[in-house]
């Protein structure tokens, strides 16, 4: 690869009008905000004015018209001091269960705009963010504003090759042309019209790359309030997800990998020691993976459909375990036998008690995150799912979770994409972060269950690589 040195890309003059307008919005609001508190005050001295008077046997009225304060003209504006309007100081946030969430992220979308054909959709996070509204949870939540990630933050995940082509508008970018003849990615045309980076990942020329660096920047900002003690914990509505995205390769409706970035940052700027990174999503995270595999600081346990390693992405194998000081800090819980039946509620559940709460608790995490994928709950058929859990059993795994790091834990959105399942299963865990019991409600649950295989590494020193076989019901 050609030496490139990375530099912020130059504003965007549609964005900077943007965030002008933006800013002359907050202004009017604030100015409209500031006279009615003023017209409410006057009207509330007037009343008392007026009582005041009458309770004296004296008898006053006041013109309809509203009295032209701000020149202070009026009689009536006459008869009392002028009002100072004292600006409240901002207010602390409450430590309390963080939200983010920005709808600049549903601008990235195909052109053809068909959500049939294009399951990861704007309208996932807007009826997520929709649905935490209606119950109230957001109310209870303290909400934070997202950024975009830095092309420097990317790149503790990301090549630079590969965050100049997807987080930069290349018709901004004044690149060497042999440079940008070499590193150019095949788009491909799709069926339905537009562009994509493959037959899943579409790609949007004007919206994606902002939209892929605020989901970044989103859940970074959220992981340093809880990593702070800012805030208690947190979930993050984001979109495009971003597990599967690698080093130098989109895929799977991913271009950065959030939680990833997320995570190195902890450790370069606030020095966290060691972090857990719990992945549920139904697809294995091969981009967590990959960003990880030598790191004995962060330790990557995913749950995942692997059915041998004939469903996507292909990775996750139970021997996947880590290389060098990372050896043993891999853990897949990579379930095989297909849909006959498919995996529920109890195989989870199992595996939470005996696998991975275990090796979570002896490995002691400073920090919790979780690529919280909903595509195991059941509406999601074969291959964007297949699996039947719950969605409050997504609560209770949450709920096991927060008894880990001082319950300093975020929840960042991956995949899923039956509206109904992500909104009762974003309901479920936001209602465990807040403290709010998640009771099961499927009776026998551990009734069967289906086997499954577990490499993982003992933290005892020498280390040593364990096999165990679960052997379920």
């Amino acid at each position: 690869m050609c030496g490139v040195t990375v530099k912020q890309e130059p504003p965007d003059p549609q964005e900077e009008e943007r965030d002008h307008r933006d800013r002359i919005v907050d202004q009017e609001l604030l100015f409209r905000q500031q006279d009615v508190l003023l017209e409410q005050q006057r009207i509330h001295q007037l009343r008392n004015y007026q009582a005041s008077m009458e309770a004296a046997g004296l008898s006053i009225t006041f013109p309809a018209h509203r009295p032209l304060s701000r020149a202070q003209s009026s009689p009536a504006s006459a008869c009392f001091p002028p009002i100072v309007v004292q600006q409240e100081p901002p207010t602390k946030p409450r430590f309390t269960t963080g939200l983010v969430y920005d709808t600049l992220m549903q601008k990235h979308q195909c052109m053809c705009g068909n959500t049939n054909t294009h399951p990861e959709h704007a309208g996932r996070i807007q009826s997520i963010w929709s649905r935490l509204q209606e119950t109230g949870l957001r109310g209870k939540c303290e909400c934070i504003r997202g950024r975009k990630a830095s092309l420097e933050e990317l790149q503790t995940v990301h090549s630079e090759a590969h965050i100049l082509l997807y987080g930069t508008n290349p018709l901004r970018q004044k690149l060497d042309s042999t440079f940008y003849t070499r590193m150019t990615p095949v788009f491909v045309r799709l069926p339905c019209g537009g562009v994509g980076v493959d037959s899943d990942t579409i790609w949007n020329e004007v919206h994606s790359s902002s939209a892929a660096r605020l989901a970044v920047g989103s859940v970074v900002e959220l992981c340093f309030k809880v990593a702070a003690a800012e805030l208690k914990n947190g979930f993050a509505v984001v979109r495009p997800p971003g597990h599967h995205a690698e080093e130098s390769t989109p895929m799977g409706f991913c271009y950065f990998n959030s939680v990833a970035i997320a995570a190195k940052l902890l450790q370069q700027r606030l020095s966290v020691s060691k972090i857990l990174i719990v992945d549920w999503d139904v697809h294995h995270g091969n981009g967590t993976q990959q960003a990880f595999y030598s790191d004995p600081n962060v330790l990557y346990l995913s749950l995942h459909r692997y059915d041998d390693g004939n469903f996507f992405p292909g990775s996750g194998a139970p021997d996947e375990v880590g290389t060098g000081a990372g050896m043993g800090f891999n853990v897949n819980m990579a379930f095989t036998g297909g849909l006959e039946p498919p995996m529920g509620d109890a195989e989870y559940l199992a595996a939470f008690r005996t696998v991975v709460m275990p090796i979570a608790n002896e490995f002691a995490p400073d920090v919790v995150l979780v690529s919280s994928g909903f595509d195991a709950v059941e509406g999601h058929a074969s291959p964007l799912g297949g699996y039947r859990l719950t969605a409050k059993c997504f609560g209770y795994l949450t709920r096991q979770l927060m008894g880990l790091a001082g319950g300093r834990m975020v929840l960042a959105l991956e995949g899923g994409h039956d509206l109904t399942a992500i909104c009762d299963a974003s309901e479920a865990c936001v209602s465990a972060l807040l403290g709010i019991e998640v009771i099961l409600e499927s009776e026998g649950w551990m009734k069967g269950g289906r086997g499954f295989f577990i490499c993982f590494h003992s933290f005892a020193t020498p280390p040593t690589i364990k096999w165990v076989v679960l052997s379920l019901g």
